[in-house]
């Protein structure tokens, strides 16, 4: 049986160098809304039963199954959630080191409720549409 190659788009960068306040984006800013919109384009090709989670490279932190993403200008970003043992988690990151695997987990609720999607939940003001669900 041949598997199906993986889906990829190109994902569209920010039209503008300007943060909310009009001040130039800061090096966190940045990865933070480049962060969102892998997360987006990766939930997008899930099934209705994984859900996003990430591993991080050179860290024993493991597994994280993301509930949050967000920055401290002008270099750090944090990442919260909980472990593979369901243990509340927050991974605080300096914009030069990132390294980020996203992961596809079984979902981690019952099987007749939907897989959490958070990629249209990180960004408040999203104009891109629903939750990019590649599920039935």
């Amino acid at each position: 049986m041949t598997k199906k190659p993986a889906r990829t788009t190109t994902m569209p960068l920010a039209t503008t160098a300007a943060g909310e306040s009009g001040k130039p984006k800061t090096p966190a800013e940045w990865a933070h809304d480049r962060l969102i919109l892998y997360i987006r384009n990766f939930e997008g090709q899930l099934d209705s039963r994984h859900e996003i989670a990430m591993g991080f490279a050179g860290n024993e932190a493991g597994v994280l199954r993301i509930e949050g993403i967000g920055f401290f200008d002008p270099d750090m970003l944090t990442f919260y959630g909980s472990d593979e043992n369901g243990v509340k988690t927050q991974l605080i990151q300096h914009v030069s080191q990132l390294s980020v695997t996203l992961r596809a987990v079984p979902k981690n609720v019952p099987e007749d409720e939907p897989a959490r999607r958070i990629g249209f939940h990180l960004a408040p003001g999203w104009t891109g549409g629903g939750a990019g669900d590649a599920s039935a």
